[in-house]
């Protein structure tokens, strides 16, 4: 087995492409030869030997251990769409991928995500090389597992031209996929319905929720209080992610001012700036009890986790939450909007505390009080948060996949 992990860029924040690179790192730990193959982009901005790329007579390059990831990058042309919004296309993508087959014998695509053209383009050409061998004109077996990362096209979430254009994706792209694919990895049980609903079916659906690195848990933690000038003797309440509208780190700010009595709470915003990140900053100069420490590497995130005494989360949509699980997985209970994937992610009152949406301000707040006064309740939900999230470590779950794809006929 020889293993490409397709996704449309590289972001050491942004919870899809997290999952790509971490799943390439494990294949690798667990002896599988593999590479993540995506585009000249890296958090939306071009990498600097990017005009290489399009000069190159294969139509790819290889780096070793860009960005540290320890994994090896085959990066191919593309181009940021004018539309779909928030999405980058490859170019050339069938003579790309026959390329990668016969220089590398790669036999396995995994590729994330929806609403791009990856998806489609391995879904023909696994159909091409089918054919192709069923006539005797290739020797090559391909293997396609699709991992669609899938948020519903709600009008509540999204304005009619997206959501329509979401909606026509998913008619015209999913019946092709769902013919031609081998396996579908869904992040949750909710996801799996959603898939089947489509036409999917049901035995080719796979749990498959995010994974968790363990390695920058088990590494030396850094003392984050004196890193990033926190106050100690508090209780930390945090947020990790991209300052985005969808994952509405500015409901926070909220919370922190209704709190903002409290002398033995704080409250740290970290990640990647983005559409709210004035906000935040404007908030953090009128508030004593907020920080915003800016993006963090997986070592400070660690960190920063297991100094924490709880998450909190008021997103407006979630396919999954894998930061969730990862405090989850250092026994912090989850404060949650449980919005998506997040309800089953997080359930309530057992691993962490569901509120009303993600614009309950009030309901946030009472759930962190409630979570300082009755440290009974706070002990129960961290080892229920704890057991839950250790089920989903990436290394048990690549296990897993592994066995499934050694069964593909």
């Amino acid at each position: 087995m020889i293993v490409g992990v397709i996704m449309y860029q590289t972001s050491l924040t942004k919870g899809q492409e997290l999952v790509a690179i971490r799943m390439t790192r494990e294949f690798r730990k667990q002896g599988i030869e593999v590479y993540l193959i995506t585009s000249p982009y890296h958090d939306n901005k071009l990498v600097p030997y990017h005009r290489s790329i399009t000069t190159s007579d294969k139509g790819y390059i290889i780096k070793e251990n860009e960005f540290n990831l320890g994994i090896p990058i085959i990066r191919v042309d593309g181009a940021i769409s004018t539309w779909p919004p928030r999405r980058i296309m490859f170019r050339d993508t069938q003579a790309i991928l026959r390329n990668l087959v016969e220089d590398l014998n790669i036999d396995t695509f995994i590729v994330h995500s929806t609403l791009w053209n990856g998806p489609e383009e391995v879904a023909r050409f696994k159909m091409w090389s089918d054919m192709l061998r069923n006539e005797g004109l290739w020797n090559k077996k391909i293997k396609f597992i699709f991992m669609a990362h899938y948020q519903p096209p709600s009008p509540i979430h999204y304005p009619p031209l997206e959501r329509m254009y979401r909606e026509a994706w998913n008619r015209t792209a999913f019946p092709l996929i769902f013919k031609t694919a081998d396996l579908i990895l869904c992040t949750t049980p909710l996801e799996i319905e959603e898939m089947t609903k489509m036409g999917a079916e049901k035995e080719k659906c796979i749990l498959f929720p995010g994974g968790i690195d363990e390695e920058p848990f088990n590494a030396q933690p850094i003392d984050i209080h004196t890193k990033f000038s926190l106050p100690k003797n508090t209780h930390l309440v945090t947020f990790i992610g991209t300052l985005e509208n969808r994952k509405n780190p500015a409901a926070i700010t909220k919370v922190a001012q209704q709190l903002s009595n409290r002398n033995d709470i704080f409250f740290v915003i970290a990640g990647h700036p983005a559409d709210q990140t004035e906000t935040i900053i404007k908030a953090q100069k009128e508030l004593k009890n907020l920080k915003y420490i800016g993006e963090i590497n997986d070592i400070e995130k660690a960190s920063l986790i297991k100094s924490s005494y709880a998450n909190i989360i008021l997103s407006k949509m979630e396919a999954l939450g894998l930061t969730q699980l990862e405090f989850m997985y250092a026994g912090k209970p989850v404060i949650t909007s449980a919005i998506g994937g997040q309800s089953w992610v997080v359930r309530n009152n057992i691993d962490g505390i569901h509120v009303n949406g993600p614009n309950d301000i009030t309901g946030a707040a009472n759930a962190i009080i409630k979570l300082i006064e009755d440290k009974e309740l706070y002990k129960k939900l961290s080892q229920n948060a704890k057991e839950r999230a250790t089920q989903f470590t990436m290394n048990n779950l690549i296990k897993q996949l592994i066995q499934k794809i050694n069964t593909i006929n």
